[in-house]
């Protein structure tokens, strides 16, 4: 029997599982697998429109509103029920199916011509960019308008008519649908959250099976049935189970037809593996597995809950203690996307991100604006990352005529206790948080605090030990949701909006310093900044240039509403009660260019990251590096020294680095050796005039050498030169290798002005899936193969294929003297 699986939907950020669950039967013995777990990634056919063929929507928007179509909300509310509290405002599915005839939810639809693609899947980010009438840089210029369908045919056989089959959905972007065999089975407006549906009624008519989530119910609807819940917690590193720490107490229950029962028990481990974050601290992590048995000792299920054991101490004077160990926040904002391989996840290009956020000293995340993957959170377990997990970027009040806010009385209720039930065991997450700059907080303070108390409650109701906060742009100290809040998270206003001298040419909202102010009217809560420095500039503010579209990279400037970073740290360093804060951002991400933004070349990508969005570091990285890693001997020097135009020029030379006293050299000579001042965070020299050749520092720290930083005027370009993150792959068609290009002059340095065109090649079994320079203005598709070079730099993404080891070659040609790198991929047992 073959089934057929059709999505509509946007984007498919998450990953496709199905869950088996058998019922106990005279097959099933003690230790047997009855709890199957698949994964669709392969197999699936695509079919993007930028209309609506199919004749029907989740409900009529902005941006539909013209279109005849028939809604189909009241097919799709009823998946909220499980979510939603009060039986009375449950949901009931119409007794008839939609009236809409759609071909290809038929299951002998033809759709051998549709694209063969797998998921997760992003089907905008390989197209051109278009103009930014048709879809605004703020959104990436990327064609992500349309619908998309998604069709899998599955095939069930007479032995699994007893089995219960759910359909786990990650993440699909938005106003998802499902169909099984021509059935509307369910959907859920919201991409970023993860949602279940139960296809067995398509499947087969007969359920007997019990469910451990978080609730066991006897599906059953004819007799009882008796189980036994066992629970064993073990020590867990690396996907591997380790010595057994703890058992539960063995419970028995006997289940009415169609009772569900919720247990709640304790026991106490002695001497536990704490979860905290590094380098103080190790993330240990725990796993608890729970097995259900009839009373034959047979078993039925078996559920795995990774979790780690850690406290938390938010003390509103003192700052955040983790384990009863102080831990200052050093935090980054991080936006869903991957850079050029998109929305879709790959575990690989998540986990570079957290290696080079690792590398820069980060030890926090605030997922900014929306609920991240699952993958990454497990990622951020296994990586000692505290996080901020967060729901919402509107409420009631939109901010874009189609935005969230239309289905916001309905969805937010089932959005929230979804969101929080999946994540609640990750030990990284330390705070929940509901909103972002939320327009309500300005607008309309009173319905702001009502909104947030009932999204605390709603939390709250689901787990209790962590609090819950929404970050605020505009409110004042004394607010109604200022005051409902468990910790205060600040966005920009802590260090003042347009506060001082710098900016005072500048309109709009002016706010002086607010730490303080929030600190006394809230002496109970804890203070920080969830949105600190945002680096972008522009031309009336100094430090940017629009005819380019590139910024300072001096670190003197900031946008308009942020805080230099100089001003950050010394706001962060006078005041003690502030708990640190999360810098807007950790990566460039697709969307928001400012302060660029318009243009027919305009760009497509923000310009606000510590690392751009090929993952190139930028010279900011230096100045957070080593005000975050103070015990790492480092220097940077900043700028570049290829100034041909700036010959017999001042151009100043700063030195990023965690040393206290530095001394610099142009050509060999002193330019004076100064001590870093108290509430200073980098060196300056700012009457270097300039002339080609080599500028060297030499730092010191507790009057001993530290470290030292050379730059040199370069020669010529010459030649490419090719490095793999990665020389060893697994053949598993998702793994990846991120190979970067660099232009050197006949010396082997890296011309920083150097743009020139390169063509990456591959042979062997791996694959060119995009490429990228970093340039936020580049409007190269991200497929193409050939990329110019930025700043001397570019990147080549080469993914494996399934199943194929053997060795790949990366070339990279072009009009200089090319260049080649080896990687090997191997199958995934190693060999």
């Amino acid at each position: 029997m073959h089934l057929i699986r059709d999505i509509a939907h946007l984007l498919l950020l998450g990953s496709f599982t199905f869950n088996y669950g058998v019922e106990a039967n005279a097959n099933t013995r003690p230790g047997a697998t009855v709890h199957e777990r698949t994964r669709f990634h392969t197999g699936w056919k695509f079919l993007h429109s930028p209309t609506t063929p199919d004749g029907v929507s989740y409900s009529l928007r902005p941006d539909n509103k013209n279109e005849d179509l028939e809604e189909l909300q009241d097919w799709v509310l009823p998946v909220a029920n499980e979510f939603i509290a009060d039986a009375n405002q449950h949901y009931k599915r119409p007794d008839s199916e939609p009236k809409a005839d759609i071909e290809y939810v038929a299951n002998g639809y033809d759709d051998g011509n549709w694209a063969s693609v797998t998921v997760p899947h992003d089907w905008a980010i390989t197209g051109d960019f278009v103009s930014p009438s048709d879809v605004s840089g703020s959104m990436g210029r990327l064609p992500v308008r349309g619908v998309g369908w998604y069709r899998q045919k599955l095939s069930f056989t007479d032995d699994d008519k007893d089995k219960s089959i759910y359909l786990d959905v990650e993440g699909a972007m938005a106003f998802s649908m499902v169909w099984l065999n021509g059935h509307l089975v369910g959907g859920w407006p919201n991409g970023y959250v993860t949602f279940r549906l139960d296809l067995t009624p398509d499947v087969s008519k007969k359920s007997a099976t019990i469910d451990l989530s978080i609730t066991l119910e006897n599906k059953d609807t004819e007799s009882q049935q008796p189980v036994k819940v066992v629970t064993k917690v073990y020590k867990y590193k690396d996907g591997k189970v380790g010595q057994k720490v703890g058992v539960f107490p063995t419970e028995t229950l006997r289940l009415a037809p169609g009772e569900s029962h919720s247990s709640n028990t304790s026991i106490t481990i002695k001497n536990p593996s704490l979860w905290g974050p590094p380098p103080a601290q190790e993330p240990n992590m725990n796993i608890a597995i729970t097995e259900v048995y009839d009373l034959e000792n047979r078993l039925l299920d078996e559920y795995e809950t990774p979790f780690g054991i850690r406290s938390l101490t938010f003390d509103a004077n003192n700052g955040l203690f983790v384990n009863d160990e102080h831990v200052y926040i050093q935090g980054v904002n991080q936006h869903h996307d991957l850079g050029a391989l998109g929305a879709a996840w790959n575990l690989r290009a998540g986990t570079r991100q957290l290696e080079m956020l690792k590398e820069l000293g980060v030890n926090a995340i605030r997922m900014s604006h929306n609920p991240p993957t699952p993958e990454l959170l497990r990622l951020t377990d296994e990586m000692g990352f505290l996080v901020i997990d967060e729901i919402f970027d509107c409420w009631a009040t939109g901010k874009s005529d189609s935005d969230f806010h239309l289905i916001f009385e309905d969805w937010h209720e089932p959005d929230v206790r979804s969101f929080v039930r999946r994540d609640r065991n990750h030990p990284s997450i330390t705070t929940w948080s509901v909103g972002n700059e939320v327009y309500e907080q300005v607008q309309d303070p009173p319905e702001a605090g009502k909104i947030f108390s009932e999204l605390r409650g709603i939390v709250l109701e689901e787990d209790g030990t962590r609090p819950v906060t929404s970050s605020l742009v505009r409110a004042t100290a004394n607010d109604t949701m200022t005051k409902e809040m468990d910790v205060i998270s600040l966005n920009y206003q802590g260090e003042g909006m347009r506060y001082g001298e710098a900016y005072t040419q500048l309109d709009g909202t002016r706010i002086s310093p607010q730490y303080d102010n929030f600190h006394t009217q809230n002496p109970d809560s804890l203070v920080f900044g969830t949105e600190v420095a945002c680096a972008p500039v522009n031309d009336t503010n100094g430090g940017g240039n629009s005819s380019t579209y590139e910024i300072s990279a001096y670190e003197l400037y900031s946008s308009e509403s942020g805080s230099t970073p100089d001003r950050v740290f010394y706001t962060q360093d006078t005041k003690p009660s502030v708990a640190g804060g999360f810098v807007w951002v950790g990566f460039d991400y697709l969307g928001e260019p400012y302060p660029y933004d318009g243009g027919d070349d305009g760009p497509r990508s923000s310009h606000s990251g510590i690392i751009d969005l090929a993952g190139f570091k930028k010279e900011r990285f230096y100045l957070y590096q080593s005000r975050w890693r103070t015990d790492l001997p480092a220097a940077h020097i900043v700028p570049h020294w290829n100034w041909p135009e700036r010959v017999g020029q001042v151009t100043p030379v700063h030195i990023f680095t965690s040393g206290d006293e530095a001394e610099i050299f142009v050509n060999g000579k002193s330019q004076g050796r100064k001590k870093k001042e108290p509430l200073a965070y980098c060196f300056r020299w700012d009457d270097v005039v300039y002339e080609p050749g080599t500028v060297n520092v030499v730092v010191y720290k507790d009057g001993k050498r530290w470290s030292t930083d050379t730059v040199v005027t370069t020669g010529e370009a010459t030649a490419l030169r090719l490095t793999a993150d990665r020389t060893s792959i697994t053949a598993d068609g998702e793994d990846l290798t991120f190979i970067t290009a660099e232009v050197i002059d006949s010396k082997g340095n890296v011309v920083p002005t150097a743009n020139n065109a390169i063509q990456f090649d591959v042979s062997g079994p791996g694959v060119i899936v995009a490429t990228d320079n970093g340039f936020p203005a580049d409007l190269t598709k991200f497929p193409s193969t050939k990329r110019n070079a930025f700043n001397g730099l570019a990147l080549a993404i080469v993914r494996s294929e399934p199943g194929k080891s053997g060795h790949i070659k990366v070339s990279a040609t072009g009009d200089l003297k090319g260049a080649e790198v080896a990687v090997t991929a191997k199958s995934e047992r190693g060999n």
